[in-house]
């Protein structure tokens, strides 16, 4: 089987060590071409040629922004792609840990061998967003508002070579929290059916669930969510504390059902297309991605193979 191996060589928990214990490990069983990022977008343009290239499968080792460009590289082909094979080297790994992946890198690297050892393959569902900017998918969340301000505070701090803990996602969720109560958009819903939801302040859209920057600890925002349904809505209609602390408390039960007057949850829908305001910042899979006034989201059933 002919293989591409993306690295991330600045993700976190990325070693030039362990890329090359892996990297022996795969070439052992597969015929190994790697490439190791330099620039953003390198590893979507990596994935996308490998597709073209014929390759039947592309492994990510970095964190979940390395993942979600070698999803958009194999998607944006035209052959219909190969796999893809996930390494986790990141500090929040959201991706992996969704498709049920060790957190260690060599447990991974085992599972991952043992899955192309028994051809074994899962077909998951994606979202998929239509922007300004063009269409983008996505493997676990996407949101407008709060939670786009936070993962852009994040990335100021880690160009800045700070670590992206869950401490630092913490102190970035109560800065933005403070921004957003002075000024926050104003979003309306369309879902499918005719329903309008006007109003909202604050959207997450999920590709399944439990997700979580908060280290081992899950959030709950859909419980109904997963890779093999449709895309699940959490919309606040009001950043008062007393409301954003209440919904914060139920997505971290362990038997989570976020609920509320100031909450619109909706756990399985095909599509969600979001008007806002004014330009307001995106962040897909935990990258920023610009700041945008129109966004639609689609669930796309079966959209990618993935060697589990």
């Amino acid at each position: 089987m002919r293989a591409l191996l993306v690295v991330n060589p600045y993700a976190t928990a990325t070693t030039p060590a362990g890329c090359d214990v892996l990297a022996h490990a795969l070439a052992s069983e597969l015929k190994l071409d790697v490439v190791a990022t330099s620039y953003r977008g390198h590893a979507m343009r990596a994935a996308q040629q490998a597709g073209e290239d014929g390759y039947e499968l592309v492994v990510a080792h970095g964190g979940d922004g390395t993942v979600n460009e070698v999803i958009n590289g194999i998607l944006n082909t035209d052959v219909g792609g190969p796999a893809l094979g996930v390494v986790p080297g990141g500090s929040a790994n959201v991706f992996a840990r969704a498709l049920g992946l060790a957190r260690d890198p060599v447990e991974a690297t085992h599972r991952l061998l043992t899955a192309l050892d028994t051809g074994r393959r899962r077909r998951i569902g994606l979202g998929r967003i239509d922007a300004e900017s063009g269409a983008r998918w996505f493997g676990f969340n996407a949101g407008l508002g709060w939670d786009a301000d936070v993962v852009a505070r994040v990335e100021w701090h880690r160009e800045r070579g700070r670590e992206a803990s869950p401490a630092r996602y913490v102190r970035s969720a109560l800065r933005a929290h403070l921004h957003m109560m002075c000024s926050a958009p104003r979003l309306t819903i369309e879902l499918p059916g005719g329903r309008i939801e006007r109003g909202l302040r604050s959207v997450v859209v999920t590709n399944t669930d439990p997700w979580t920057y908060l280290g081992r600890r899950p959030v709950h925002s859909n419980p109904g969510s997963s890779f093999d349904t449709g895309l699940g809505l959490f919309a606040l209609r009001s950043m008062a504390p007393v409301t954003v602390v209440r919904h914060i408390g139920q997505m971290l039960r362990r038997h989570a059902d976020p609920a509320g007057r100031n909450l619109v949850r909706v756990d399985d829908v095909d599509s969600v297309r979001i008007h806002c305001d004014r330009h307001v910042g995106l962040q897909i899979d935990g990258d920023h991605q610009g700041h945008h006034s129109v966004v639609q989201f689609s669930s796309v059933p079966h959209a990618l193979s993935v060697a589990l």
